[in-house]
Protein backbone atom coordinates (compact mmCIF):
# COMPACT_ATOMS: atom_id res chain seq x y z
CA UNK A 1 0.00 0.00 0.00
CA UNK A 2 1.32 3.41 -0.93
CA UNK A 3 0.63 6.61 0.97
CA UNK A 4 -1.75 7.74 -1.74
CA UNK A 5 -4.16 4.87 -1.02
CA UNK A 6 -5.39 6.70 2.07
CA UNK A 7 -6.29 9.98 0.38
CA UNK A 8 -8.84 11.05 -2.18
CA UNK A 9 -8.36 14.43 -3.84
CA UNK A 10 -10.97 13.89 -6.54
CA UNK A 11 -12.26 17.26 -7.73
CA UNK A 12 -9.44 19.17 -6.01
CA UNK A 13 -7.09 21.49 -7.87
CA UNK A 14 -3.46 21.58 -6.73
CA UNK A 15 -0.64 23.88 -7.82
CA UNK A 16 2.93 22.69 -7.23
CA UNK A 17 5.58 25.29 -7.95
CA UNK A 18 8.86 23.90 -9.22
CA UNK A 19 7.03 20.68 -10.03
CA UNK A 20 9.08 19.92 -13.13
CA UNK A 21 11.87 18.06 -11.29
CA UNK A 22 13.17 16.75 -8.00
CA UNK A 23 10.99 16.96 -4.91
CA UNK A 24 8.33 18.98 -6.72
CA UNK A 25 8.00 16.29 -9.39
CA UNK A 26 7.47 13.70 -6.68
CA UNK A 27 4.88 15.86 -4.91
CA UNK A 28 2.99 16.30 -8.16
CA UNK A 29 2.93 12.54 -8.74
CA UNK A 30 1.58 11.93 -5.24
CA UNK A 31 -1.34 14.30 -5.76
CA UNK A 32 -1.99 12.81 -9.21
CA UNK A 33 -2.15 9.35 -7.67
CA UNK A 34 -4.70 10.72 -5.19
CA UNK A 35 -6.86 11.82 -8.16
CA UNK A 36 -6.22 15.58 -7.93
CA UNK A 37 -6.02 17.89 -10.91
CA UNK A 38 -2.38 18.96 -10.71
CA UNK A 39 -0.79 22.04 -12.24
CA UNK A 40 2.96 22.44 -12.13
CA UNK A 41 4.91 25.54 -12.99
CA UNK A 42 8.50 26.34 -13.82
CA UNK A 43 10.55 28.54 -16.07
CA UNK A 44 10.97 25.78 -18.66
CA UNK A 45 8.71 22.91 -19.65
CA UNK A 46 10.09 19.52 -18.59
CA UNK A 47 10.92 16.83 -21.12
CA UNK A 48 8.43 14.61 -19.32
CA UNK A 49 5.43 15.71 -17.29
CA UNK A 50 4.60 14.00 -13.99
CA UNK A 51 2.05 11.28 -14.72
CA UNK A 52 0.40 8.41 -12.85
CA UNK A 53 -1.78 5.71 -14.43
CA UNK A 54 -2.38 7.83 -17.51
CA UNK A 55 -3.21 10.97 -15.55
CA UNK A 56 -0.80 13.81 -16.32
CA UNK A 57 0.01 17.13 -14.69
CA UNK A 58 -0.64 20.35 -16.58
CA UNK A 59 2.39 22.59 -17.14
CA UNK A 60 2.14 26.35 -16.76
CA UNK A 61 5.24 28.45 -17.60
CA UNK A 62 6.04 30.78 -14.70
CA UNK A 63 9.04 32.36 -13.06
CA UNK A 64 7.79 32.52 -9.47
CA UNK A 65 9.95 35.59 -8.86
CA UNK A 66 7.80 37.61 -11.27
CA UNK A 67 4.87 38.88 -9.17
CA UNK A 68 2.82 40.19 -12.07
CA UNK A 69 3.19 36.93 -13.97
CA UNK A 70 2.27 34.97 -10.85
CA UNK A 71 -0.87 37.06 -10.40
CA UNK A 72 -1.91 36.32 -13.97
CA UNK A 73 -1.14 32.60 -13.54
CA UNK A 74 -3.24 32.25 -10.39
CA UNK A 75 -6.16 34.02 -12.04
CA UNK A 76 -5.79 31.74 -15.07
CA UNK A 77 -6.10 28.69 -12.83
CA UNK A 78 -9.32 30.08 -11.34
CA UNK A 79 -10.63 30.88 -14.81
CA UNK A 80 -9.81 27.42 -16.16
CA UNK A 81 -10.70 25.22 -13.19
CA UNK A 82 -12.97 27.37 -11.04
CA UNK A 83 -10.96 26.85 -7.87
CA UNK A 84 -7.58 26.34 -6.23
CA UNK A 85 -7.59 24.01 -3.25
CA UNK A 86 -3.91 23.50 -2.50
CA UNK A 87 -0.78 25.52 -3.19
CA UNK A 88 2.51 23.72 -2.59
CA UNK A 89 5.22 26.38 -2.48
CA UNK A 90 8.10 24.13 -3.51
CA UNK A 91 10.18 26.13 -6.02
CA UNK A 92 13.57 27.18 -4.71
CA UNK A 93 17.15 26.13 -4.26
CA UNK A 94 20.67 27.50 -4.17
CA UNK A 95 24.11 26.57 -5.48
CA UNK A 96 26.92 25.87 -3.04
CA UNK A 97 28.66 29.17 -2.28
CA UNK A 98 30.56 30.43 0.74
CA UNK A 99 28.83 33.46 2.22
CA UNK A 100 32.01 35.52 2.46
CA UNK A 101 32.90 35.08 -1.20
CA UNK A 102 29.71 36.05 -3.04
CA UNK A 103 28.12 39.38 -3.83
CA UNK A 104 25.20 41.04 -2.04
CA UNK A 105 23.27 40.58 -5.28
CA UNK A 106 23.78 36.82 -5.03
CA UNK A 107 22.38 36.77 -1.49
CA UNK A 108 19.44 38.94 -2.51
CA UNK A 109 18.66 36.56 -5.37
CA UNK A 110 18.60 33.57 -3.04
CA UNK A 111 16.27 35.34 -0.63
CA UNK A 112 14.04 36.50 -3.45
CA UNK A 113 13.60 32.98 -4.83
CA UNK A 114 13.28 31.09 -1.56
CA UNK A 115 11.45 33.57 0.68
CA UNK A 116 9.89 36.52 -1.15
CA UNK A 117 8.48 34.53 -4.08
CA UNK A 118 6.74 31.94 -1.84
CA UNK A 119 5.28 34.76 0.27
CA UNK A 120 3.94 36.52 -2.81
CA UNK A 121 2.42 33.33 -4.22
CA UNK A 122 0.85 32.52 -0.87
CA UNK A 123 -0.69 35.98 -0.72
CA UNK A 124 -2.14 35.60 -4.21
CA UNK A 125 -3.48 32.11 -3.50
CA UNK A 126 -5.00 33.23 -0.21
CA UNK A 127 -7.06 35.90 -1.97
CA UNK A 128 -8.74 33.26 -4.11
CA UNK A 129 -9.04 30.67 -1.35
CA UNK A 130 -10.70 33.09 1.05
CA UNK A 131 -13.44 33.58 -1.54
CA UNK A 132 -14.09 29.82 -1.80
CA UNK A 133 -16.67 28.17 0.42
CA UNK A 134 -14.23 25.41 1.36
CA UNK A 135 -11.21 27.69 1.70
CA UNK A 136 -7.91 26.02 0.93
CA UNK A 137 -4.49 24.93 2.13
CA UNK A 138 -1.06 26.45 1.51
CA UNK A 139 2.02 24.33 2.15
CA UNK A 140 5.53 25.74 2.25
CA UNK A 141 8.34 23.30 1.52
CA UNK A 142 11.00 24.14 4.07
CA UNK A 143 14.36 22.44 4.61
CA UNK A 144 16.52 20.90 7.28
CA UNK A 145 18.84 23.80 6.42
CA UNK A 146 16.48 26.07 8.37
CA UNK A 147 17.05 24.11 11.56
CA UNK A 148 20.80 23.57 11.64
CA UNK A 149 23.94 25.26 10.38
CA UNK A 150 24.02 25.44 6.59
CA UNK A 151 27.62 26.12 5.53
CA UNK A 152 27.86 26.76 1.83
CA UNK A 153 24.21 27.80 1.66
CA UNK A 154 23.84 30.31 4.47
CA UNK A 155 21.38 32.61 2.71
CA UNK A 156 19.31 29.60 1.64
CA UNK A 157 19.14 28.30 5.20
CA UNK A 158 18.16 31.75 6.43
CA UNK A 159 15.45 32.00 3.76
CA UNK A 160 14.03 28.62 4.73
CA UNK A 161 14.04 29.65 8.40
CA UNK A 162 12.01 32.64 7.28
CA UNK A 163 9.61 30.31 5.47
CA UNK A 164 8.91 28.45 8.71
CA UNK A 165 8.19 31.75 10.44
CA UNK A 166 5.91 32.71 7.57
CA UNK A 167 3.93 29.49 7.85
CA UNK A 168 3.33 30.08 11.54
CA UNK A 169 2.31 33.72 11.13
CA UNK A 170 0.15 33.29 8.05
CA UNK A 171 -1.64 30.38 9.71
CA UNK A 172 -2.84 32.86 12.33
CA UNK A 173 -3.67 35.67 9.92
CA UNK A 174 -5.58 33.57 7.37
CA UNK A 175 -7.41 31.13 9.67
CA UNK A 176 -9.88 29.56 9.72
CA UNK A 177 -10.65 29.64 5.99
CA UNK A 178 -7.11 28.96 4.79
CA UNK A 179 -4.82 26.53 6.54
CA UNK A 180 -1.06 27.13 6.28
CA UNK A 181 1.73 24.73 7.27
CA UNK A 182 5.23 23.63 6.32
CA UNK A 183 6.86 20.35 5.31
CA UNK A 184 10.64 20.25 5.75
CA UNK A 185 12.70 17.62 3.94
CA UNK A 186 16.00 16.36 5.24
CA UNK A 187 18.43 14.82 2.75
CA UNK A 188 16.49 13.74 -0.33
CA UNK A 189 17.75 11.72 -3.28
CA UNK A 190 16.92 13.38 -6.60
CA UNK A 191 18.40 13.54 -10.08
CA UNK A 192 20.72 16.27 -8.77
CA UNK A 193 22.07 14.40 -5.74
CA UNK A 194 25.40 13.82 -7.45
CA UNK A 195 25.99 17.58 -7.46
CA UNK A 196 25.93 17.58 -3.67
CA UNK A 197 27.28 14.15 -2.72
CA UNK A 198 29.33 12.92 -5.68
CA UNK A 199 29.06 9.50 -7.30
CA UNK A 200 26.94 6.56 -6.14
CA UNK A 201 29.52 5.68 -3.49
CA UNK A 202 29.34 9.22 -2.12
CA UNK A 203 25.54 9.12 -2.08
CA UNK A 204 25.61 5.79 -0.23
CA UNK A 205 28.17 7.12 2.26
CA UNK A 206 25.84 10.02 3.06
CA UNK A 207 22.87 7.64 3.33
CA UNK A 208 24.83 5.55 5.85
CA UNK A 209 24.93 8.53 8.22
CA UNK A 210 21.13 8.64 8.43
CA UNK A 211 19.44 6.46 11.08
CA UNK A 212 16.82 5.29 8.55
CA UNK A 213 19.68 3.90 6.45
CA UNK A 214 18.75 5.76 3.28
CA UNK A 215 18.22 9.17 1.77
CA UNK A 216 14.64 10.34 1.56
CA UNK A 217 12.76 10.01 -1.71
CA UNK A 218 10.55 12.64 -3.34
CA UNK A 219 7.63 10.28 -2.71
CA UNK A 220 8.26 10.60 1.04
CA UNK A 221 7.70 14.34 0.79
CA UNK A 222 4.74 13.89 -1.55
CA UNK A 223 3.03 11.56 0.92
CA UNK A 224 3.61 14.05 3.71
CA UNK A 225 2.04 16.80 1.63
CA UNK A 226 -1.01 14.61 0.98
CA UNK A 227 -1.48 14.29 4.72
CA UNK A 228 -0.78 17.90 5.59
CA UNK A 229 -3.19 19.24 2.94
CA UNK A 230 -5.95 16.82 3.93
CA UNK A 231 -8.73 17.12 6.54
CA UNK A 232 -6.79 14.59 8.61
CA UNK A 233 -4.31 17.37 9.38
CA UNK A 234 -6.97 19.98 10.07
CA UNK A 235 -5.39 20.82 13.44
CA UNK A 236 -1.82 20.99 12.10
CA UNK A 237 -2.13 24.58 10.93
CA UNK A 238 1.03 26.61 11.53
CA UNK A 239 3.13 23.52 12.19
CA UNK A 240 6.26 22.19 10.51
CA UNK A 241 6.53 18.51 9.65
CA UNK A 242 10.20 17.51 9.57
CA UNK A 243 11.11 14.45 7.50
CA UNK A 244 14.75 13.58 8.05
CA UNK A 245 14.91 9.83 8.56
CA UNK A 246 15.79 10.21 12.23
CA UNK A 247 18.20 13.09 11.83
CA UNK A 248 21.97 13.19 11.90
CA UNK A 249 24.14 11.37 14.38
CA UNK A 250 25.84 13.98 16.61
CA UNK A 251 29.47 14.50 15.60
CA UNK A 252 30.61 14.37 19.23
CA UNK A 253 29.54 10.71 19.45
CA UNK A 254 31.88 9.78 16.62
CA UNK A 255 34.69 11.87 18.06
CA UNK A 256 34.34 10.44 21.54
CA UNK A 257 36.83 7.79 22.70
CA UNK A 258 34.48 6.26 25.27
CA UNK A 259 33.13 2.76 24.69
CA UNK A 260 29.77 3.14 26.42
Amino acid sequence: MTGTDNFDYTGKVVLVTGGTKGIGYGIAKSFLAAQATVIICGRNAPEKLPSVNGREAVFMPLDVRDYDAAEVALQQIINDYGRLDVLVNNAGGAPHALAGEVSPRFHEGILRLNLIAPLNLAQLANRHMQAQEEGGCILFIGSISALRASPGSAAYGAAKAGVLSLAASLAVEWAPKVRVAAVSPGLIETEQSHLHYGDSAGIQAVADTIPAGRLGQPEDIGNACLYMASPMAAYASGSNLLLNGGGERPAFLQASTTTH
